[in-house]
C-alpha cells in the first residue's frame, strides 16, 4: 500500500480544525432598477493583504525564474486571525519560536501558494487587470521555489516555507510524505494545476516565463509518472470493490486537482503527447472510480464519486472537484465518456446534498463531520458550472445558483460568508451554526474562485445573491441507533474512528432476536430507509449477520451485513449504508429490525424523503441580491427513486417558470405556473421553480 491511512485523517483534521466565532457583516448588494450592470462580486483585497515577500537563497534544489535578478517572492500567508474593529493579524500554522521566527509549521504553504496563483490567473485572464497578472507571476514564482528540482524527488513539492524563506520539510505535527517532497502528495497535485493554468494564460503574453512553468509541470509530471503511474492499468481491492492503483495518494479529490491543471495545459499544448497521456491515464483512474458509485445513484452515496481508494465509507465536500475535473477533461480531451459520471453526480448527488443542508465536511457514511468550509462549498459549485458548460444543461446551472448562495446566506448559519466590500470569507460553519471570524488563504482563495465562477455566469451569480434564506427543506436525515426503543446494547466505542470512517457516535448491538423500533416522526411523502451498520468481511468466523425490517405487517426487507476481501483499507469489514427494498409509506413513522443471524451493528438510519425539496426565498420573502424582484423565490425538488414519482410544486401567488430535467441533466418539461401544481418527476430527475 503506497499511502498511509495517517495521511488522509490528517487532511481530514486539518480541514476540521476550525473554532466557533459568529459575524455581522453582510454582502452588499445592488437594487434589480440600477441601469448600470451589477459590481463585480471578486474583490482581491483581503488576498492581497495576505501576500508576504521572502528572499531565499537559490541552492542545488530549490531556484526559481530569474531569481538572482528578482530575488523577492511574494506569497500568500497561511491564516489570517480575526482582530477587534474587523482587522486581521497573519499568522502561521503551529507555535512560534520566539528565538528564531519560525513555525511548528511554518508561515507558508504550496497548497495555498498554488491555490493563490489560480486565483490571480483566473482574475487576469477575465478582467485583463494588469496587477493580477503581475501578482500570478510573482506567486508563480514562489510557487515554482517549493518545488525539488534535483535528485531522487525531483517534480515533487516542499509543503511548508518559514517567515525567513526557509523551507521546512519535516513540519510539526508530522505531515505525510515525510520529509513533504519524498514522495506523491496534495500539494505535488495543486502545484500541477497551477503551472497548468499558469502555461496556458501567460503561453502568449510571456513566452519564456511560460516556457519555465512548462518546464516544471513537465517536472511534476514527471514525478507523477514515476511515483503513481508507474501502477497505470493495475488494481486494488477495497472491501470487495476492485479500484484504479493510479490515483495520487491514492485519492480521486487530489488525483482531481491536478487534472484541472493538466486539462488547461493540454489544451494550450496539445503537442506535448507526453503530459496529453499523463492527463488522460490520471482522468480515466478518476472515472473508474465513479464507476463504482454512479452505477446505482439511487443508493449511497447518490451518484456522488468517492474521494479515497482506501475506503468506501467516506465522502467529503472539501476537495471534492472530481467531477468538474472529469467534465474539463472530457473538453481537453474530446472524450464525451469522461462527461458522463460528472453528469450522474451533478443530477443525483448535488439536488440531494441541497436538500440535505449543503457541502458538509465529512459523509463518514453518515454526515458525522457538519462542519462547512468555503473549500467545500467552491469545489461543489466549481463541479456543476463545469459539468454545466461540458454539458450544455441549463439545469446544472440552475443548481449552481443554489449552490452559490451559501457564501450569501444559504448555509446553516443563515448569515453571509463572504463579504463583496472587503472579499473576505470567513474559515468556517460549526454545526451549531456558529461562525469562524478568521479569514486565512484557503477560505480567501476558495470564495474568490467562487466569486470568479459567479462573475463570468452572471445569471448564476443573479440567483446566488438573491435567494440567501432557506425557507423550507426536507431531505436526507439522520436517526441515531441508540434512539431505538426495544432490546439490544448500546455501545460507545472508544474511538469512533474506524480507520476508514466514523461511528456516528454510540451504536445499537443486537443479537439473534433482539428487535428494535425507530421512530421516524410523520411525513408527508414516502420515504427510503438505509440502515448503516457494521459489515464484516464475507467469510469471517462468526458468520454474516442478518436483519429484518418491517414497519407493523408491511415488511421492507432482508439485509446480509457483509463485504467482500479487506484488500487495501484499513480494517476488514466496513460501515455501510443498505437501502430497504420496499420504501416506507407517508403513512408510517415506524420501523422495526429483528435481527436474525449473527450480531448486527446498528449506527444510525439516513432517512431520505421520496421527493426531497429545497426553498429558498430572498430575506423578507421578496427582492434583494443583485438580481430582479422576481428571483427572490427558487424552489427545487428531485426524486430518489427509479421510477417516476409526482411532486407537489410553487406556492399561492407566485408566478414562476417550472423546468423539469430528467437523470441526465437534459430538459423535458417547461411551463409557466402560478400557484400550487403537481408534476411528474422522471426517475432520478429534478424540477426547478424560479422566475
Amino acid at each position: 500500500m503506497k499511502n498511509s491511512v495517517r495521511r488522509r485523517i490528517a487532511a481530514i483534521l486539518a480541514t476540521a480544525a476550525i473554532a466557533a466565532g459568529s459575524i455581522t457583516a453582510g454582502a452588499s448588494v445592488a437594487r434589480a432598477d440600477t441601469p448600470a450592470s451589477p459590481a463585480p462580486l471578486t474583490n482581491l483585497a483581503h488576498l492581497d493583504f495576505l501576500l508576504g515577500d521572502v528572499a531565499p537563497a537559490a541552492t542545488d534544489e530549490h531556484t526559481s525564474y530569474r531569481l538572482t535578478e528578482e530575488p523577492s517572492l511574494r506569497l500568500p500567508w497561511t491564516y489570517a486571525d480575526a482582530r477587534d474593529g474587523g482587522t486581521f493579524e497573519r499568522v502561521g500554522g503551529g507555535p512560534l519560536d520566539p528565538a528564531t521566527g519560525h513555525y511548528a509549521q511554518g508561515a507558508y504553504n504550496s497548497d495555498d501558494v498554488a491555490r493563490a496563483a489560480v486565483v490571480y490567473l483566473r482574475h487576469w485572464q477575465q478582467t485583463g487587470d494588469d496587477s493580477s497578472r503581475q501578482k500570478a507571476y510573482e506567486v508563480l514564482r514562489a510557487l515554482a521555489y517549493f518545488q525539488t528540482v534535483s535528485g531522487p524527488d525531483a517534480g515533487n513539492v516542499v509543503l511548508w516555507m518559514q517567515p525567513d524563506g526557509q523551507l521546512n520539510p519535516s513540519a510539526i505535527p508530522v505531515e505525510l510524505p515525510d520529509p513533504s517532497d519524498s514522495a506523491e502528495s496534495y500539494w505535488l497535485a495543486r502545484s500541477l494545476w497551477a503551472f497548468g493554468e499558469g502555461y496556458a494564460a501567460f503561453k502568449d503574453a510571456d513566452p519564456a516565463f511560460a516556457a519555465f512553468l512548462q518546464q516544471r509541470l513537465q517536472l511534476g509530471v514527471g514525478a507523477v509518472d514515476r511515483e503513481v503511474l508507474d501502477s497505470y492499468g493495475q488494481h486494488v481491492v477495497a472491501d470487495g470493490v476492485t479500484l484504479p492503483a493510479w490515483l495520487i495518494v491514492n485519492g480521486a479529490d487530489a488525483t482531481a486537482e491536478a487534472v484541472l491543471g493538466l486539462s488547461a495545459y493540454t489544451t494550450a499544448a496539445p503537442e506535448d503527447a507526453a503530459v496529453r497521456d499523463s492527463l488522460t491515464k490520471l482522468a480515466g483512474g478518476i472515472a473508474e472510480m465513479a464507476a463504482t458509485t454512479t452505477a446505482d445513484p439511487s443508493r449511497w452515496p447518490y451518484g456522488a464519486i468517492l474521494p479515497w481508494a482506501e475506503s468506501r465509507s467516506m465522502w467529503h465536500a472539501w476537495s471534492s472537484q472530481m467531477s468538474g475535473a472529469l467534465a474539463r477533461a472530457s473538453v481537453a480531451l474530446g472524450d464525451a465518456a469522461l462527461l458522463r459520471p460528472a453528469v450522474t453526480e451533478s443530477a443525483r448527488f448535488a439536488p440531494t446534498l441541497l436538500s440535505a443542508g449543503g457541502p458538509d465536511n465529512g459523509w463518514y457514511p453518515s454526515p458525522t463531520e457538519r462542519v462547512q468550509i468555503a473549500y467545500g462549498a467552491d469545489s461543489r459549485l466549481q463541479d456543476l458550472l463545469a459539468t454545466a458548460d461540458a454539458s450544455g444543461s441549463a439545469g446544472f446551472a440552475q443548481l449552481a445558483g443554489l449552490q452559490g448562495a451559501w457564501f450569501f446566506g444559504l448555509n446553516p448559519a443563515a448569515a453571509p460568508m463572504y463579504d463583496p466590500a472587503t472579499g473576505v470569507t470567513f474559515d468556517g460553519i460549526q454545526p451549531d451554526g456558529s461562525i469562524n471570524r478568521n479569514s486565512g488563504a484557503e477560505s480567501t482563495i476558495h470564495g474568490l474562485l467562487s466569486m470568479l465562477a459567479l462573475d463570468a455566469h452572471p445569471d448564476v451569480a443573479a440567483v446566488a445573491t438573491a435567494v440567501t434564506h432557506a425557507v423550507a427543506r426536507n431531505g436526507l436525515q439522520v436517526v441515531e441507533a441508540e434512539s431505538a426503543a426495544g432490546s439490544g446494547t448500546v455501545v460507545t466505542p472508544d474511538s469512533t474512528w474506524t480507520g476508514e470512517s466514523s461511528w456516528s457516535g454510540s451504536f445499537l448491538s443486537l443479537e439473534r432476536g433482539q428487535t428494535a423500533t425507530f421512530d421516524l416522526g410523520a411525513s408527508a411523502v414516502a420515504r427510503i430507509v438505509e440502515p448503516v451498520s457494521w459489515q464484516v468481511q464475507a467469510g469471517a468466523a462468526s458468520g454474516s449477520p442478518r436483519s429484518l425490517w418491517s414497519s407493523g405487517w408491511l415488511p421492507l426487507g432482508v439485509l446480509k451485513h457483509e463485504v467482500g476481501a479487506q484488500g487495501i483499507t484499513a480494517v476488514p469489514g466496513a460501515l455501510l449504508p443498505q437501502k430497504l427494498p420496499v420504501p416506507l409509506p407517508a403513512e408510517r413513522s415506524t420501523v422495526t429490525v429483528r435481527a436474525i443471524a449473527g450480531t448486527v451493528q446498528l449506527d444510525a438510519l439516513l432517512v431520505r424523503p421520496v421527493i426531497g425539496s429545497l426553498v429558498a426565498e430572498s430575506p423578507g420573502g421578496g427582492g434583494g441580491g443583485s438580481g430582479d424582484v422576481a428571483t427572490s423565490r427558487v424552489e427545487l425538488v428531485h426524486n430518489s427513486l427509479g421510477v417516476p414519482w409526482p411532486a407537489s410544486v410553487g406556492a399561492d401567488g407566485v408566478h414562476s417558470i417550472l423546468r423539469s430535467y430528467d437523470a441526465s441533466g437534459a430538459l423535458v418539461e417547461q411551463r409557466a405556473l402560478t400557484g400550487r401544481t403537481t408534476v411528474l418527476l422522471r426517475a432520478g430527475g429534478f424540477a426547478v421553480l424560479a422566475p
